[in-house]
């Protein structure tokens, strides 16, 4: 098992915790987004927070679904259904020794990717281009999951 010290002085690893840490952002920043859709449109899913724009009936008016909030909240679902499992496979495959410049290119295309998808979707581009931003980041993640079963089964 590698010790802490080597994983910090590992390039492969330093790259990895770079770009995880920016897809967690950006899936982080699609809370945000989702809070400003809610607050703009005052389209909420809890009473209590309905509570605050009146009191009573008045209220339930704001207990609605509006489609630009769920259009962000489908975003944020699509992020945590392809970030998390980057990041456990992008961890298994960073220590899987890879060359540097191919786990910067694996990582890199993901964030890129992840970043794409989202701007695709909230503006929204036309089709292809979310399919192909959310094919593009799920093929790197196969291509990471190969390596990782190649080199720890010896394919």
């Amino acid at each position: 098992m590698a010790k802490l010290t080597q994983l910090i002085d590992n390039e492969v690893f330093q790259a990895y915790a770079t770009y995880a840490t920016v897809v967690l952002l950006k899936m982080m920043m699609m809370s945000l987004i989702t809070a400003y859709f809610r607050m703009t449109t005052k389209a909420f899913a809890n009473p209590e927070d309905a509570a605050s724009f009146g009191k009573g009936e008045a209220a339930k008016k704001y207990l609605r679904i509006d489609p630009d909030v769920e259009r962000v909240r489908r975003n944020h679902l699509n992020d945590l259904e392809n970030i998390v499992p980057f990041l456990g496979i992008g961890l298994l495959y960073a220590l899987s020794s890879p060359e540097l410049s191919t786990a910067l290119l694996h990582f890199r295309i993901f964030a890129g990717s992840r970043i794409f998808h989202t701007f695709a979707y909230l503006i929204p581009l036309p089709q292809p281009s979310r399919g192909l931003s959310w094919m593009t980041g799920y093929v790197v993640t196969i291509s990471m999951a190969y390596k990782v079963l190649k080199t720890a089964l010896h394919l």
